[in-house]
């Protein structure tokens, strides 16, 4: 078992380099793009932070984390099969576990964080210029 979870943070390790690379960039920025324009959304829908809304509203967790993956499924499959694709080139093998660690940090990892990112900037934004509230002081 210990040679196992060797193999795996020896082969995680060397991702990095090699063929390929623009899967460690591509990746995280289409998640990222998927996430920002749906913190756009929770903004313009006056709904709460995603990651927030994740761990406080247990009622509606089940359908945000529906939400969620219906927004990153596809990032989420291309960056598993990219990164076979990988271990095709470099192992000659496959390791469909490796594959899904990648891209769950590639592709799900940013995208609850930068949803929510996006709303709470956004909703600041909205808050002080929609307002009127400038520098702290409401124009009249």
């Amino acid at each position: 078992m210990g040679d196992l979870f060797v193999r795996v943070w020896v082969n995680l390790i060397h991702r990095v380099h090699g063929p390929l690379t623009f899967r460690l960039v591509l990746q995280p920025l289409t998640a990222a793009a998927l996430a920002a324009r749906a913190g756009l959304r929770d903004v313009r829908e006056g709904r709460p932070a995603y990651a927030w809304a994740l761990f406080r509203r247990g009622v509606e967790r089940g359908a945000l984390l529906r939400e969620g993956w219906r927004e990153v499924a596809r990032v989420f499959v291309f960056a598993v099969a990219v990164d076979l694709v990988y271990e095709a080139v470099v192992f000659r093998r496959f390791y469909p576990g490796e594959a899904v660690i990648v891209a769950a940090i590639l592709a799900l990892l940013p995208y609850p964080l930068i949803r929510s990112a996006v709303n709470l900037v956004l909703r600041q934004f909205v808050i002080h210029h929609v307002s009127g509230v400038r520098d702290g002081v409401r124009s009249r």
